[in-house]
């Protein structure tokens, strides 16, 4: 098995349970359980979905990645009652949200500003804190949905924890996590843009999406001032 082919065979064996926990819930009649797993696989389409309709080629790992993070969240954590089983799986989570949407706020910003069509210039600084502050308020938003969906629906999305049964403490250890996962990313990819002989998993996964999709990274070129005529 080649270390390329090895995330398209996760990311199936992902789908695959997905889809068995799917039928295994119908068996035994547990229709909620059916409903979310539904959704699930959904969800885990998106990335594939979105490829397509805007003719973006995600690499493999960007896909398995993504699936993984929703297997973990939901199927695992919601369906399957991890997040009460095990005390850190939600910060590990979050961190890992963090994690992963730093990376695609650092490539949002990365395609603006390597397209010569598009005219913008920022600092290795701006695209890292850009990046930063992406996962941060996605983090926030993913905590007013929590909220949302505890109030209107009565779910119990932000969870008791350390004696705290407002959700207060549960919701500013998501932030703070989140935060920790996109500092992280957004200090890699700083060094990236600052030293382009700098090695780390993020710039081969940077590259990896820029080899696959070269047309959004066309290269800004150069433009010399144009040199005056003098009139005789």
């Amino acid at each position: 098995m080649t270390p390329h082919s090895m995330p398209k065979k996760l990311t199936l064996l992902l789908q695959f349970i997905l889809f068995a926990g799917f039928f295994g819930s119908i068996w035994e009649q547990q229709w909620l359980n059916a409903i979310a797993t539904f959704g699930i696989i959904i969800i885990s389409l998106f990335p594939v979905l979105l490829a397509r309709k805007f003719n973006v080629h995600v690499p493999a790992i960007f896909q398995l990645l993504a699936i993984a993070f929703v297997f973990a969240s939901v199927f695992l954590g919601e369906v399957h009652g991890y997040y009460t089983k095990f005390w850190w799986w939600d910060i590990a989570l979050h961190t890992g949200s963090g994690f992963l949407l730093g990376i695609i706020g650092f490539l949002l910003v990365y395609l603006l500003n390597e397209n010569e069509y598009i005219h913008l210039q920022m600092m290795p600084g701006f695209i890292a804190f850009f990046a930063f502050m992406f996962a941060l308020g996605m983090g926030a938003l993913w905590e007013i949905f929590e909220f949302c969906m505890d109030k209107i629906l009565g779910l119990n999305m932000q969870k008791p924890m350390f004696g705290d049964y407002s959700g207060l403490t549960d919701t500013m250890y998501d932030l703070i996590v989140d935060a920790i996962g996109a500092l992280f990313i957004s200090l890699l990819g700083y060094g990236h843009l600052k030293k382009a002989q700098a090695k780390s998993f993020l710039e081969r996964w940077i590259w990896s999406f820029i080899a696959k999709n070269p047309r959004l990274f066309i290269k800004k070129r150069k433009t010399e001032p144009a040199k005056s005529q003098r009139s005789d």
